[in-house]
């Protein structure tokens, strides 16, 4: 039996894309790079190099199954687990751990979002094997820190306290703190310290730690999934989980189990990584024209314009002139124009959107 597994979560709402990603498809099963793959198939794509097929897991919400069935046909349908309600990262992870657990107590496993640039695969494959050879001998909790390049401030920071020794690695440290994100300034002290780097949101852990983790920070939540242990993989499955989640506190895997923990470390690396979390992101990871201009669609004219980033599907024709550092984004019958620097904003706009003219625009 492999011993190793992969969690993918793709739950989210993905709203700080809107209006590409909408509420009835988010941006985890968009192809919003152009790719020809979506965000889930290339997160899928990426992690099948090293996980058998049967030890991938994704976690999604039940309104999301089908774009799941359709889009990685190869799973089985156990192997996609549903969400009721949306309940941060936390619930998600218990559900996908007890259910390994209750077929394989000796399981290692990546968790990771379905929403994530990888550039350089071999690199990031190789220090995620360097973290699973570590959890295979260590009670630890890892994740991966990426190097920053700028004072990102749409990011969580880790800072790292001394190296540990573990073969011949030289990029594993200690974990000190896990901080939220930061302001401009304090991103910028972080950078120059030299001892802060990005938090990728992507763990992995044995079977051991992380349950060991679960009951002593997040007790109220494990507890829950683990009085279903003789229901996973049966019928009863859903109507226990259905029944959990409206009691399931919502919390993040970071504030509720990362942040508290003492057996945390981090491999620090750079294998090319973005998360894709807005429309900022996104302009960062395009390609550009002379102007600093990234453009998504075929019948876009864009004149004396420079730093935008526009989006427009189908045959419409976009005719834009004298702008700069904007974001133009059209879907179906929506058009959002907003300054690049107000991107924060966009949460705002779906809200009043949802408010004013009703669920179906959003």
């Amino acid at each position: 039996m492999d011993n190793t597994y992969c969690i993918i979560m793709a739950g989210g709402t993905g709203s700080r894309f809107w209006p590409l990603s909408r509420l009835n498809r988010p941006k985890q099963f968009l192809d919003i790079l152009g790719t020809g793959r979506t965000f889930l198939q290339q997160t899928f794509d990426r992690f099948s190099k090293i996980i058998p097929v049967e030890n991938f897991l994704v976690v999604t919400n039940t309104n999301y199954s089908d774009f799941v069935a359709e889009q990685l046909p190869m799973l089985k349908k156990e192997q996609v687990l549903l969400e009721p309600l949306r309940r941060n990262t936390a619930p998600c992870i218990a559900y996908a751990t007890y259910k390994i657990r209750s077929k394989n107590e000796n399981a290692r496993f990546i968790v990771a979002p379905s929403d994530h640039v990888i550039l350089k695969e071999d690199e990031f494959l190789k220090q995620i094997n360097n973290a699973l050879e570590f959890v295979k001998e260590n009670n630890a909790l890892v994740t991966l820190g990426i190097k920053p390049n700028r004072p990102e401030t749409a990011y969580g920071y880790i800072q790292v306290h001394k190296p540990v020794e573990f073969r011949e690695l030289e990029n594993l440290f200690k974990v000190k703190i896990f901080a939220e994100k930061p302001d401009l300034q304090m991103a910028k002290i972080f950078i120059e310290s030299g001892e802060f780097f990005w938090n990728s949101g992507i763990f992995i852990w044995s079977m051991n730690s992380i349950t060991e983790a679960f009951d002593k920070h997040l007790q109220n939540v494990s507890s829950l999934f683990e009085s279903g242990m003789k229901l996973y993989n049966t019928p009863n499955e859903v109507h226990f989980i259905n029944k959990i989640y409206s009691e399931c506190q919502s919390i993040s895997v970071d504030y509720g189990i990362m942040e508290k923990a003492q057996n945390v470390y981090v491999l620090t690396a750079d294998f090319g990584w973005s998360d894709l979390g807005n429309w900022n992101t996104l302009y960062e990871n395009r390609e550009k024209d002379e102007n600093g201009n990234v453009i998504g669609g075929d019948n876009i004219m864009i004149y004396d314009s420079k730093n935008c980033i526009v989006s427009v599907s189908g045959e419409k024709v976009a005719v834009l002139q004298g702008l700069d550092g904007y974001i133009i984004a059209e879907s179906n019958d929506t058009l959002m124009v907003c300054r690049r620097e107000d991107e924060q904003q966009i949460k705002k706009f779906v809200t009043d959107v949802r408010m004013y003219k009703g669920d179906s625009l959003v």
